[in-house]
């Protein structure tokens, strides 16, 4: 089943403007993981955006579970199903507590006590932030911030989460962090994740990776598929994980290695499986 759907999507920020998005056209399935990759005034933050009705397409359709963005009516149907994580948790960070906060949502639903309370606990369990329900959210790191603006939407309930650079503001730790509850979110409850990353290495653990260009699809595949077209990555401005640079400049002193071996593990891997090969070879 396809949860998140673009047919020839274009916008414009102003009418006579150039478009920031051009008849894009992606499906993106429930239960997915999927990284939108693209430098600055690609795209990706738009396309992600539009995934939330923040943005309503100047041309082309979106559809969230089904639904039409553009119809109105529909449109906490359509927030209900795509909750958004965005860069800076401190914007979404309402209350003076963290279970309060991780509650605002569900209070401003309607939900009963009892519901909202197990929501709440659900949702901070989920993201690794139990034991920080009585804190003040502004003594937290920046990691754990976001965790609880992820906690947050999570107690929504959406189908899919989409996160806009999420850990663009974080240390590698707060990164680590973010980027682990997520995947774990994937992992155990099947939860359709989004994430806009201009992080290659966090890129590299989704199922899917579409990278975009001036407002349309430029790459699109799993990761060892995008991540091994190091030249065309370049042409886009953008670089390859660290492990395929290292296999591409072994290839050039005269190695054959495959370079869709994005994690170190599986670069060390490939590096000893050749040596080994090579050594018998010889």
């Amino acid at each position: 089943m396809m949860l998140l759907e673009t047919k020839d999507l274009s916008f414009r920020y102003q009418e006579e403007g150039e478009p920031a998005l051009e008849r894009v056209t992606l499906a993106i399935e429930d239960g997915s993981f999927t990284a939108v990759l693209g430098h600055n005034g690609s795209g990706k933050s738009t396309l992600a955006k539009h995934f939330n009705a923040i943005l309503l397409p100047s041309g082309g359709t979106v559809y969230v579970g089904g639904i039409d963005t553009k119809e109105e009516d529909r449109l906490f149907d359509v927030r209900k199903t795509a909750g958004m994580v965005f860069q800076n948790p401190d914007n979404q960070i309402v209350a003076t507590v963290v279970e309060e906060d991780v509650a605002f949502a569900c209070e401003n639903m309607g939900l009963p006590p009892e519901e909202i309370r197990r929501r709440v606990d659900e949702s901070l369990a989920a993201v690794g932030m139990t034991e920080y329900a009585r804190h003040a959210p502004h003594l937290l790191s920046g990691g754990q911030k976001q965790r609880v603006a992820i906690a947050g939407v999570l107690a929504m309930r959406p189908k899919a989460i989409v996160m806009d650079e999420p850990t663009a503001m974080l240390d590698p730790s707060g990164r680590a962090e973010v980027i682990e509850a997520v995947m774990r979110l994937n992992r155990e409850t099947g939860m359709t994740v989004v994430l806009i990353t201009h992080h290659m290495e966090e890129a590299a653990l989704a199922d899917r990776v579409v990278v975009m260009r001036q407002g349309k699809v430029a790459l699109d595949g799993a990761p060892p598929q995008v991540f091994s077209q190091v030249e065309q990555l370049e042409a886009l401005s953008l670089t390859a994980p660290q492990t395929v640079l290292l296999l591409r400049e072994l290839n050039r002193a005269g190695a054959r290695l495959s370079l869709e071996a994005l994690s170190v593990e599986d670069c060390a891997e490939e590096i000893l499986t050749y040596l080994g090969a090579d050594s018998h070879g010889t």
